[in-house]
């Protein structure tokens, strides 16, 4: 089994040697240690820090990933149907995320293209503060009218 140096791992994974060690911390990854207490990582763990990667550049926070990393087997290199069950999990949330993110895009600059800069005088996207009575927030955005 070829074992990999916290250097090595860096360098592969793109993943500074301080943020491997925070993973490892917080129980996301697993490195032995060689008689001169120097980490050794299995090469499997490159999955789990690319999974780690993506899935925080999502959103996903790491209490998340902890979760679904805890899912895995831990005696074996897990298979494409253990990382296509746990990314199932988030399929919905990615999706309403994606949605938030398409809104946001469409609609942000309406309100700063008017050039009121004011959603509470606004008399065209929300004349008499209309919006407060939906909520705190931006509600065109995390509410939009049909």
């Amino acid at each position: 089994m070829e074992l990999l140096t916290i250097g090595d791992m860096a360098v592969r994974s793109g993943v500074a040697q301080s943020a491997l060690r925070y993973y490892e911390r917080e129980g996301l990854i697993r490195s032995t240690r060689t008689g001169g207490n120097q980490r050794r990582y299995e090469r499997h763990e490159l999955r789990r820090v690319a999974f780690i990667r993506i899935a925080q550049q999502v959103g996903v926070s790491l209490e998340e990933i902890r979760e679904a990393l805890a899912a895995l087997p831990e005696n074996r290199t897990p298979t494409k149907a253990d990382w296509a069950r746990l990314s199932a999990r988030w399929r919905r949330k990615l999706d309403e995320r994606i949605t938030m993110m398409e809104r946001l895009r469409d609609q942000l600059t309406g309100c700063i293209g008017c050039g009121c800069l004011s959603l509470q005088r606004c008399r065209l996207i929300n004349p008499d503060d209309r919006l407060a009575r939906l909520g705190e927030g931006p509600q065109l955005i995390l509410n939009p009218p049909s």
